[in-house]
């Protein structure tokens, strides 16, 4: 499911960037009308020359001004969101691809994380009823099997504690608790990615950033001290996107691994209760034995 995801992801991401790659036409109405006006003084020089030389001399007429809206600079046409956000993930390099392919990858962990890590996957709806009905009627080996066939933590766990009914509850509370251990730790294990993933990608970007000033002080090195500020900025740019992308990435993904976190926390011990309810008549049944 991540991987359908992530690839989801990624091929919307490209459909976007080649989308917005696309190149605005020139607008070339505004040199249209300054090469006619070049041709227009061409021509009535030429014609003051003629006149010049054939003796006659013309009355001086004043100079007519060209009017305002021709001097007027053509209007361009405004860029497209290619001057900001794309120009920056050009300019990153491949340290700013790796970052921008770290962080597709953290958005299709943070949905699949979304749509199982809850209450309903860890405990289905109805599960703990009707395993205690099955007791309370005698279906021993029915409420066996129903909680092998389920693969929930749930089920697992009373499925482990039903195992070892015939070593006594101590038995049975003990496999309880390894398997509650066991189901927890998968599921932190399960959500380790997106913490590897803020911690790696501000690491990234000092990367990126120490690559850039290299860049930038072999530029001065190689000038002999005059480089200009153009020959400097591309370093400092690369050196300055590169930490933005890492932080960018590394904050949400940081914050969102604290509250998954915090969410199995609380329904692991959500389980916990409710496997306690469910096998509490096991444990009456073993007191008034040792009664």
């Amino acid at each position: 499911m991540i991987l359908r995801t992530f690839f989801l992801i990624i091929a919307f991401f490209s459909i976007s960037v080649s989308s917005n790659a696309q190149e605005t036409p020139l607008n070339l109405d505004g040199l249209e009308t300054i090469t006619k006006n070049t041709k227009n003084t061409k021509n009535t020089t030429d014609e003051e020359v003629t006149a010049t030389g054939s003796g006659s001399v013309p009355p001086q007429q004043p100079v007519s001004a060209i009017p305002s809206s021709e001097m007027t600079p053509p209007e361009t046409s405004p860029q497209k969101s290619q001057n900001s956000f794309w120009k920056l993930i050009i300019a990153s390099g491949l340290i700013g691809y790796t970052i921008i392919l770290l962080s597709l990858f953290a958005v299709a962990l943070i949905i699949e994380y979304a749509l199982t890590i809850r209450s309903k996957i860890l405990m289905p709806p109805g599960l703990a009823d009707e395993v205690v009905q099955l007791l309370s009627q005698g279906q021993w080996a029915a409420s066996v099997q129903k909680c092998r066939t389920d693969m929930s933590p749930l089920a697992q766990i009373l499925y482990a504690g039903m195992k070892e009914y015939e070593f006594g509850w101590e038995a049975i509370e003990k496999a309880v608790e390894e398997t509650t251990a066991e189901q927890a730790s998968r599921l932190y294990r399960k959500i380790e990615y997106l913490n590897v993933i803020g911690n790696i990608t501000p690491m990234l970007g000092l990367l990126g950033t120490v690559v850039g000033m290299v860049s930038a002080f072999q530029q001065l090195a190689e000038s002999e001290g005059y480089a200009r500020a153009a020959d400097l900025a591309g370093g400092i740019y690369l050196a300055l996107v590169t930490t933005v992308e890492g932080l960018l990435v590394a904050i949400p993904c940081l914050a969102l691994y604290s509250f998954f976190n915090n969410r199995i926390a609380a329904l692991i011990t959500e389980t916990i209760f409710v496997a306690e309810q469910v096998l509490s008549p096991i444990k009456k049944s073993f007191a008034r034995k040792n009664k």
